[in-house]
């Protein structure tokens, strides 16, 4: 049950598919070739996985800041992001570039360099670490998983920002405000009985309709300074409604003229309309 007992039989198997895959020909036999490097992302995916939980159990405090996760696509954030950051600096310091232009490359290189000498030092250590005191952390320890967890984090966001365009500040801070508006929306839904706490708490489908209806309506008329503000530019709205500009404008604009029955029937009918 021990961690550090965990990570020992996980590095084992690591380095024992790396040795095979040494051992190979690859042209002789393309097959086994491919089974071995499934076998070795899972491995290093395993080992991974039980190196987040030494960290978090020997370093919780001294963990870097993930903040910057926020501004990565949520197509990114999938359960083998760190596995795929490591076989991108494997690759990078091979130099091959899959995924990024070679000038890129080349600049992030030796930040990839940095995190596998890292990654090797914090195996070699854990093993020792494991063979002799598996119940506990020593200082120097605890300062090379520090240091390995710094450098993941600054590789991660390096390269995934060469990749994609993350999402600046500004863009963040719009999304928020779209979250408040969805939330200021349901509240008055329910304040004024077109929605019931029963299909919230039951996640009633037709709902998924229902809200983004009723919050283009709270966005316009009742909250105007919100998200959905047409006194800014296209370009200053976020690139979920940015889009849409001139046909809000049209919709803000008929709204308007409604009276306060029109508006609370129109409203109603959009929580039944499909």
């Amino acid at each position: 049950p021990r961690l550090l007992s965990q990570f020992f039989f996980a590095d084992e198997r690591v380095t024992r598919v790396v040795a095979e895959i040494n051992g190979l020909d690859a042209e002789l036999d393309p097959q086994q070739y491919l089974v071995l490097l499934n076998q070795l992302h899972l491995s290093q995916a395993h080992l991974l996985a039980i190196l987040e939980r030494i960290m978090e159990e020997c370093i919780p405090t001294q963990r870097h800041s993930r903040d910057y996760l926020v501004k990565f696509p949520e197509e990114l954030l999938v359960d083998n992001l760190g596995n795929h950051m490591l076989f991108a600096a494997e690759c990078l310091l091979a130099g091959t570039f899959l995924e990024v232009e070679e000038a890129d490359g080349a600049q992030l290189r030796p930040q990839a360099r940095n995190l596998l000498c890292s990654l090797e030092l914090v195996r070699t250590v854990l093993r020792e670490q494991s063979l002799s005191q598996p119940s506990s952390y020593p200082e120097p320890v605890r300062a090379l998983l520090v240091q390995f967890d710094q450098l993941f984090a600054e590789f991660e966001l390096s390269y995934v920002s060469s990749l994609v365009a993350v999402k600046s500040p500004e863009e963040i801070y719009r999304q928020q405000e779209i979250i408040v508006l969805f939330c200021e929306t349901v509240q008055r839904a329910l304040r004024l009985g077109y929605l019931t706490q029963e299909m919230i708490d039951g996640y009633e489908p037709l709902l998924m309709f229902t809200i983004p209806r009723l919050a283009i309506i709270s966005g316009l008329l009742i909250y105007p300074e919100g998200p959905l503000s047409l006194a800014r530019s296209p370009e200053q709205m976020s690139r979920v409604f940015s889009p849409f500009y001139n046909l809000l404008k049209k919709i803000r604009d008929l709204l308007r003229v409604l009276s306060a029955e029109e508006l609370c029937l129109l409203e109603r009918s959009l929580c039944t309309a499909e």
